[in-house]
């Protein structure tokens, strides 16, 4: 497996890589012997998909699941809050006001 060394592997059946510092838009990066350009900004210690995912399907993490996809979601981007929703805990996410809310089932 070819990955970029600004990414973390937890563990091998995990779906989800880990920033292992700040990575700007634009930034490209190496998953899985494929070059992905970052749409947005991730932030150090924030997710993003080691693979395709299909809306719904469980996020591992340490080879457990920690939740789900809300959609689907692109090899290299970001997993948050705007796409990905505990199945343990409410999620949170930020209104317009910069206030945290609870994010209502889809």
């Amino acid at each position: 497996m070819t990955l970029d060394p600004r990414l973390l592997l937890l563990s091998p059946e995990d779906n989800c890589l880990i920033a292992a510092t700040t990575l700007a838009a634009g930034t490209a990066l190496e998953v899985e012997g494929e070059t992905v350009v970052l749409a947005g900004a991730i932030a150090l210690g924030h997710k993003l998909a080691r693979r395709a995912l299909r809306a719904g399907e469980k996020v591992l993490r340490y080879g457990a699941p920690i939740g789900h996809v809300t959609c689907a979601v692109d090899k290299g981007e970001h997993l948050h809050t705007h796409n990905l929703e505990s199945d343990y805990l409410p999620t949170y996410t930020l209104d317009a006001g910069h206030t945290y809310v609870k994010r209502d089932k889809p």
